[in-house]
């Protein structure tokens, strides 16, 4: 992290996972001046979350040569389930029931001392980048973020798409699939998360073995190894002609739902984020899987869109849910 150069006003983002705790500040700029990650350990209830919260606070601080009364607000990015304007958590499913209905905004601003908003994290996600990332210089943004489900923010003019009930750019929920469509984790059938996700990817794929397709996967499976979309990326890499198959339609049914966006707010620039981007630009399979998505958002958009819009892998990496979530903090107390 460079502190060299800093812009005051600055704030906290906290980036609230199942499995860790990200904290780092950043400065008025969108740049990050520090950042560290704790265990949630969520099976121990909300109010020792906030302790770790506090505790990766000062430890970020500490990196950035700074103190509780130099931070104007607390951006909380968090999963699940969510009212945003009340500041509850209603549902996280990666945290458990001990966090159901929690409070967590105004529990947060007590034991820090500072004012702090709470934000979906996909849609923290989105502003990361939005502020601070690739797209930067764009005026308009749609964010996908790409792992066992498929999360969406939606940014516009600075503005986050929130939404009337907080449920806003819930978009790996669009229905994809009228007709006799996969059942999604929702109880819904025929979203993009159903065939997109990484749930999706393995089902497709176990499918496929079932149906008596051939495949070097199968003879991995065989020898023990588990089958994940890591293990369907390097068997596609090899030249596995069914693996490459399963990732690219992956990438089709995402250009689906990426010209279903565009035909609603046409945005510059869509973003690629997440686990499952496959390399990402830098790796072959990664250029070819965002490739197979502009095609198939070439040939289902309208013609000026569909040349006009920037489609790329985002920039942040694991860093854009605490820098947007410093982010929202801004445009809540900053201005």
């Amino acid at each position: 992290m460079n502190t060299s150069t800093r812009t005051p006003p600055f704030y906290l983002g906290v980036d609230l996972g199942g499995t860790n705790i990200k904290v780092g500040v950043v400065d008025d700029a969108g740049h990050p001046l520090s950042k560290t990650s704790l265990p949630t350990e969520p099976k121990r209830g909300p109010e020792a979350g906030l302790e770790t919260m506090a505790a990766a606070g000062q430890q970020a601080l500490a990196q950035a040569g700074l103190s509780w009364g130099n931070i104007r607000g607390v951006g909380l990015a968090t999963p699940g389930t969510m009212d945003i304007p009340a500041g509850l958590l209603l549902e996280p499913p990666n945290l458990g029931p001990l966090w159901y209905n929690y409070p967590i905004r105004d529990r947060l601003a007590e034991r820090l001392g500072i004012q702090t908003v709470l934000q979906n994290d996909a849609n923290a996600a989105a502003y990361g980048e939005f502020w601070g990332g690739r797209a930067r210089e764009a005026r308009s943004l749609v964010f996908w973020t790409l792992g066992t489900g498929i999360g969406c923010g939606i940014i516009i003019e600075d503005m986050i798409l929130e939404g009337a009930h907080s449920h806003g750019a819930e978009c790996g929920h669009i229905i994809v699939e009228m007709t006799n469509g996969r059942l999604c984790g929702t109880g819904q059938y025929g979203t993009l998360e159903a065939y997109a996700g990484a749930r999706a990817l393995i089902a497709r794929c176990e499918e496929a073995l079932a149906a008596g397709r051939g495949s070097s996967i199968d003879e991995r499976i065989r020898a023990g190894a588990e089958l994940t979309p890591k293990l369907i990326a390097d068997c596609a890499e090899q030249g596995d002609p069914l693996c490459d198959e399963l990732i690219l339609q992956t990438a089709r049914y995402l250009g689906v739902g990426t010209t279903t966006l565009m035909h609603t707010i046409d945005p510059e620039m869509v973003l690629l984020g997440g686990a499952m981007t496959f390399g990402r630009d830098d790796r072959p399979l990664g250029r070819r899987f965002i490739q197979e998505l502009r095609d198939e958002v070439k040939r289902r958009a309208f013609p000026i869109p569909a040349a006009r819009t920037k489609i790329e892998y985002a920039s942040l990496g694991g860093d854009a849910g605490f820098i947007g979530a410093a982010g929202c903090a801004r445009l809540k107390f900053g201005r």
